[in-house]
């Protein structure tokens, strides 16, 4: 990045710093208030509602604030990406906890106050594809003029993670000790093992496409690639009218794409009866728990579905090209839970003859989640705010 196209990032750094002091000088920080804050959604969705969810059921004394806002490119959107930004240093200098699930701008340029945590519950689980720190001299990567200005992914009090496996990765792309990094699971998995909401959603499901009660569902959801918050473009590498011609009489396939692949997705209308892009009224967490089979690229959303203990393949026509601009913290090949297509015919002839190795993902959930059970949310909520009250009542007692 040059020094002009980093003039207006010093300019947004500056203004938020001003306002996020003066934020400081004018109130205090709120020792029962919690603020979730993410880029990722206009509302609350993911790991940050199942930690709101549990908080509200373990501790509805905590009060709860919300500072959601999708970045929009035009004049306006970056306006009101700003106004924005300025809602947020107001809840960042007033909140004992604020959480995250992604990279967050304001975090990275001031320093927060004694008194406030940030916790990052990151969106990805387990580590495949580098992100942060890691991917220093990378393309997708931040520069060193960049990081000279924004110090990316600091300031966090705590993180929490799959798995103990995946502590140090995460150590090196936040610049973090691993001691602050807690293997206690991934909140929104719980969804996996809620019966009655499971029974619920399929009710609904079907409702919605009576014509699928008796189809097997393959779910596509395949990564963003991109350094923004949009993708420019997305040109389905998979043969969607082939894949019908050979598997429509026993499958539907179901495609949900990444949150900032704005561009979204044009299917044939022929097609449109086995092809469903499902992208407002299911989320992906309920199409996981909904398909029979998943097919991916890079997309770590393949660690969630592990613990389903289902079929998973991998379609991916660009790895050289991926490696090279974002690269791995394992083996690609060696690590994924299931084979590497990069042609239709052989990904068809793989789900006609049902070549499923489900014990090679459940020897992968094993080694990637630390915990199986639903109830991440709960450890998690548990251990940050006990933390906080075995503090108090230590000062108390010393006080007395």
């Amino acid at each position: 990045m040059n020094k002009v196209k980093l003039v207006p990032t010093i300019f947004v750094k500056i203004m938020i710093q001003i306002v996020f002091y003066s934020f400081c000088l004018l109130f205090r920080v709120k020792k029962k208030k919690v603020t979730f804050a993410s880029y990722r959604s206009d509302k609350l969705t993911g790991n940050l509602y199942f930690i709101w969810r549990e908080l509200q059921k373990q501790y509805p004394n905590y009060e709860s604030h919300f500072v959601f806002k999708k970045f929009k490119a035009s004049a306006l959107g970056k306006f009101s990406y700003f106004i924005h930004m300025v809602r947020a240093c107001y809840y960042l200098a007033t909140s004992r906890y604020f959480v995250i699930d992604d990279y967050y701008f304001p975090i990275y340029v001031i320093k927060p106050r004694k008194g406030t945590e940030v916790i990052q519950l990151w969106h990805g689980s387990g580590a495949l594809k580098k992100f942060g720190l890691s991917t220093i001299g990378k393309s997708y990567g931040p520069s060193l003029e960049y990081l000279k200005h924004v110090k990316i992914h600091s300031n966090y009090s705590r993180v929490y993670v799959s798995s103990s496996e995946v502590v140090p990765f995460y150590a090196e792309a936040f610049g973090m000790p691993k001691e602050q990094i807690y293997p206690l699971g991934i909140p929104r998995t719980d969804y996996f093992f809620a019966t009655d909401e499971i029974i619920k959603l399929k009710d609904r499901f079907y409702q919605a496409f009576p014509e699928l009660i008796d189809k097997k569902l393959i779910l596509y959801a395949p990564t963003y690639r991109g350094k923004s918050h949009d993708q420019e473009s997305f040109a389905c590498p998979i043969d969607i009218s082939y894949m019908k011609e050979k598997l429509e009489s026993e499958y539907a396939l179901l495609i949900h794409l990444h949150p900032y692949m704005q561009s979204g997705l044009i299917l044939r209308e022929e097609d449109l009866d086995f092809a469903y892009h499902i992208h407002d009224n299911f989320h992906i967490q309920e199409l996981l728990v909904l398909a029979d089979l998943l097919i991916t690229d890079y997309s770590t959303v393949f660690v969630d579905y592990s613990l389903l203990c289902r079929p998973i393949a991998f379609f991916a026509n660009d790895l050289q090209e991926y490696v090279e601009q974002r690269d791995f913290y394992y083996d690609y090949e060696s690590i994924i839970p299931g084979p590497l297509f990069n042609e239709t015919s052989s990904l068809i002839e793989w789900i006609q003859e049902e070549k499923f190795d489900l014990q090679r993902v459940n020897q992968f959930r094993q080694r990637f989640f630390d915990y199986i059970d639903g109830n991440a949310s709960k450890r998690i909520v548990k251990h940050f705010i006990e933390v906080e009250n075995e503090i108090s009542e230590d000062v108390k007692e010393k006080v007395s």
